[in-house]
């Protein structure tokens, strides 16, 4: 695709991400009966870009004896690798940026390697809360990331394929949420996980390590930290409507890219329900949780769906 195209693609998911905070904060107001944001733009609307500003005139506060290059680089590693994941997401019929064979592969490729900034930030900061931080998020990632590709291998094998458009069009006929629904639950505590959200938000744990891996984190880098996660919740939100809803399944080529964002803000208000919704879960409880019970869960339905194909 030529930039001007690659441009039209990633400044409404740059848009998106920015919106997402204020659906997630009147999500949230609304239904634990709070005020949300009302004040700034019509309906609060123009909030994200208040923020941002707030965010950016504010002064950067940089820890004594901190690793400074790590310290930058880390918030940019996130930001990068969790916008990355979004280069092979088809927003309809040949409406992709980079249309690879594997690209299934391609993004949680890239969203393993996106940890490598949450690891940086904690070890650079030169902070006992941020440096426990990092490495629970180190731990968290071995415990869901062997359910979550699990988990996807059920998808690809009764697609077989591991390209996006591939498994949207073998959802014409039915799609995926019917005949795979335990998959789907798993998938949608595994990507909880993956998104460092409620109730696995353990690296950001701000009752017990203050903010987490981004303690010492100040104005415009926090800004990079605080888009990584928002554009990684979206980006999930969008593999969930591509792997089980039909992706952009339409017959009006003009309605694919609505109807696909319609499904993944649907989604997304699924992670804002689980946050208002759910407490915390202490560390043992992931640990256990994800390797004696999710685990065995997942093996027993992929040697299902392998039996049932062949």
């Amino acid at each position: 695709m030529s930039t001007l195209s690659s441009l039209f693609l990633v400044l409404p998911i740059l848009l998106a991400v920015a919106f997402m905070t204020v659906l997630e904060r009147k999500g949230l107001a609304y239904l634990q009966r709070r005020v949300g944001p009302d004040t700034v733009g019509v309906f609060g609307l123009l909030q994200p870009f208040a923020d941002a500003l707030k965010l950016i005139v504010k002064e950067t506060v940089l820890p004594q004896h901190a690793s400074l290059f790590l310290f930058f680089l880390a918030p940019i590693v996130s930001l990068f690798f969790s916008l990355l994941g979004w280069a092979v997401i088809p927003f309809g019929q040949g409406i992709v940026l980079w249309d690879f064979e594997y690209s299934l592969l391609f993004t949680f490729a890239v969203s393993s390697v996106g940890v490598f900034g949450t690891l940086l930030a904690g070890f650079s900061a030169n902070s006992k809360y941020a440096f426990i931080g990092s490495l629970r998020s180190t731990s968290q990632m071995i415990s869901y990331e062997l359910v979550l590709s699990t988990s996807l291998l059920c998808v690809c094998f009764i697609a077989f394929s591991f390209n996006y458009e591939t498994i949207v069009e073998s959802q014409v006929a039915i799609w995926y949420i019917i005949p795979l629904f335990p998959v789907l639950i798993i998938f949608f505590i595994s990507i909880l996980a993956e998104t460092n959200r409620t109730p696995f938000d353990l690296p950001e744990a701000e009752s017990e390590l203050v903010a987490g891996f981004f303690t010492e984190h100040s104005s415009v880098i926090f800004v990079f930290y605080f888009l990584a996660e928002y554009s990684s919740i979206l980006l999930m939100s969008t593999l969930f409507a591509l792997l089980f809803l039909g992706g952009y399944n339409c017959p009006e080529p003009v309605l694919q890219s609505l109807l696909l964002g319609f499904k993944s803000s649907m989604v997304a208000f699924l992670f804002i329900w689980v946050r208002a919704t759910l407490p915390r879960l202490r560390y043992e409880q992931l640990i256990e949780f994800t390797w004696m019970q999710l685990l065995p869960m997942i093996c027993a339905l992929l040697f299902l769906v392998i039996t049932l194909i062949v």
